[in-house]
Parts: C-alpha cells; sequence; structure tokens
C-alpha cells in the first residue's frame, strides 16, 4: 500500500467505528473499489488505534470501574456498571464464536453490506423510541450485547446498533452512549485476538494508521456524543439507506 492508501483507510477506520454508519462495511466497499488486498496486520492497527481513541476518552470512567472493583465496592454504580459490561460481553462473544465461519463470509460480499446498512438504518431510526428514563441494567445489558454481536456482520454499525437499541429500551441517552463506547473496548479486544492474533507487525504503514486511525477516532467519538445529547442519531438513517441504495443500484 502507498502513502495515500493507508491514510485513506485509516480515516475510514478511524471515523466510521465510532459513527453509526459501520466501519467494517466501510473498509469493505474501500479495499473493493481500490483494488487492495490489505494486509491483516496492518487492519490489526488501525483497530488497535480505534481502540487507543475509546480507551482516552473514556478513561475517568475506566479509573472509577477498575478502582470500584479493586476495592471491592459492590454497592457502586461503578462496580455495577462493569458488571453489567461483563454480561453484555457474553452474547457477543458467543455470536462472535458459533457464528464465525458464517460472519467471515460475508465480508466479501458487497451486497451483504448493503443489507447491514439497511438494517443499520432502521436501528437508527428506533433510537428515537423509548423512555429515556432507565439505566442499564442485567436484561438490558444482555440486549445491547446481543446487537453488538450482530453488528459483527459488515454494514451493521456496533455503535449504531448499540445506542439505538440502549435508547429504545428506555436508557438515558447520556448513559446510552457511556455504555455503548466500553462495551466495546472488551469486544475490539477479543476480535483482535481472535482474527489478527500474531498478524500485527510494526511498519511505517501499521504505525501511521494506528496514529490517524486514533485521532479521527476520538473525533467521531466526540461527535456522537454531541449528537446523542440533542437528540439526532436517527439522522445518521439517510446516508445508511442512500449508501445501501447506491450498492443495490450498482449490484443487482
Amino acid at each position: 500500500m502507498d502513502l495515500i492508501e493507508v491514510v485513506v483507510l485509516a480515516v475510514i477506520q478511524g471515523l466510521t467505528e465510532w459513527l453509526p454508519i459501520s466501519s467494517s462495511g466501510h473498509l469493505v466497499l474501500a479495499q473493493t473499489l481500490m483494488g487492495l488486498e490489505v494486509p491483516l496486520g496492518f487492519y490489526a492497527a488501525l483497530h488497535l488505534g480505534t481502540l487507543l481513541a475509546v480507551v482516552v476518552y473514556f478513561r475517568a470512567d475506566l479509573l472509577r470501574i477498575i478502582s470500584a472493583f479493586l476495592r471491592a465496592e459492590t454497592g457502586s454504580k461503578e462496580f455495577r456498571l462493569g458488571l453489567y459490561v461483563i454480561s453484555g460481553t457474553i452474547p457477543t462473544a458467543v455470536l462472535a464464536l458459533v457464528f464465525r465461519g458464517f460472519f467471515e463470509s460475508l465480508f466479501s460480499s458487497p451486497l451483504a453490506v448493503a443489507v447491514g446498512l439497511m438494517i443499520t438504518g432502521v436501528l437508527l431510526i428506533s433510537s428515537r423510541f423509548g423512555g429515556r428514563s432507565r439505566e442499564v441494567d442485567l436484561p438490558r445489558s444482555l440486549l445491547i450485547g446481543l446487537f453488538q454481536g450482530i453488528a459483527i456482520a459488515p454494514g451493521v454499525s456496533r455503535s449504531g446498533a448499540t445506542i439505538s437499541v440502549a435508547l429504545a429500551s428506555g436508557i438515558q441517552p447520556k448513559e446510552a452512549f457511556r455504555f455503548s463506547f466500553i462495551l466495546s473496548i472488551p469486544a475490539i479486544i477479543g476480535a483482535n485476538l481472535l482474527e489478527f492474533g500474531s498478524t500485527l507487525t510494526v511498519s511505517y504503514q501499521s504505525l501511521l494508521g494506528f496514529a490517524i486511525a486514533a485521532a479521527t477516532g476520538y473525533i467521531a467519538i466526540r461527535i456522537v456524543d454531541r449528537v446523542i445529547l440533542r437528540e439526532k442519531l436517527h439522522l445518521f438513517s439517510i446516508y445508511c439507506f442512500a449508501l445501501a441504495l447506491i450498492l443495490f443500484i450498482t449490484l443487482l
């Protein structure tokens, strides 16, 4: 890959990983359009970059959760949040392991991306509904984790699916935003271990991609934060439906 290709893929990963429009879907399309055979090690670097972005953004929350666990503060809100992150990770992990082969087969299909984008659009519209008064609990953490697992499919946005389901189930916008992104951390770590293993290599492409993905990923999280507070998440469905329609017209 040349410098321009590295920059383009890193920016796409950084922005679309956290904006509710599916990073996997956009990377599949970009790779197809650019005629690239992207090394797995480079993908691993991009994912680690976006992981760094979310860890830095929520560092205060993460430190409070870790502190609550170390001190066994079982009655604290942070301790419960940590438990819900663990419970929400379980359905994600089960789907990832049981349907791994099926999900992998979809990554070579732009048509699957189009279908995934349509699903994302519907989920984003659903975010307009819900009471907006509840906090995360065990049943909702499992439900959100289930949709995070479904979002492994290309075209289905992880942030779009989890935040939309959280909002539709009545969770407060700020709480939905925070839980969705913190829940993504073990999922990203697990996915990198499962998919990329020891493929990560140190090269100027991977280091540059890592840095760009981290920076653009941080910006994307800030954008989503503001969008959530203004309750405008559903507007991203317009983009998802439009891109899906273009793909359907092109492919069919």
